[in-house]
């Protein structure tokens, strides 16, 4: 199997981290954008795409900073997202962290901006 490699997007958000952050791990809000269903339970996720099932890990979580999820089906491979917040312009911008297979990098690239699209028009963004 080869190597996934590692790719980071940053999107600005027109949101406060306060409000972003909930939508990044809170199982609700993230069906709403981030997969068709969300489940949660002892600190485990349950991601739903087309009939499909991917289970993650909550790893790391900084109150309206970072969260990390671990795939528990695709070890060691992770995705953070992580809120940035400019010192003097107060922007907010949502940066994300992930890996891919190379021939895959282009289509997973594809689908962030369209998850993080799709996110900014359920908050209001």
């Amino acid at each position: 199997m080869t190597e996934k490699i590692k790719f980071q997007l940053e999107y600005e958000i027109k949101s406060s981290p306060k409000i972003l952050f909930s939508f990044l791990h809170e199982p609700n809000a993230l069906a709403q954008w981030f997969a068709d269903d969300v489940t949660y339970k002892d600190g485990v996720y349950e991601f739903s795409w087309d009939d499909e099932q991917h289970i993650a890990k909550l790893i790391s979580l900084k109150e309206n900073k970072l969260v990390k999820y671990k795939w528990l089906d695709d070890e060691p491979y992770h995705f953070e997202m992580e809120i940035v917040q400019d010192e003097l312009t107060n922007d907010v911008a949502l940066a994300i962290t992930d890996f891919a297979r190379e021939e895959n990098l282009n289509d997973r690239k594809l689908i962030w901006n369209n998850q993080i699209e799709y996110l900014q028009s359920v908050i209001g963004a």
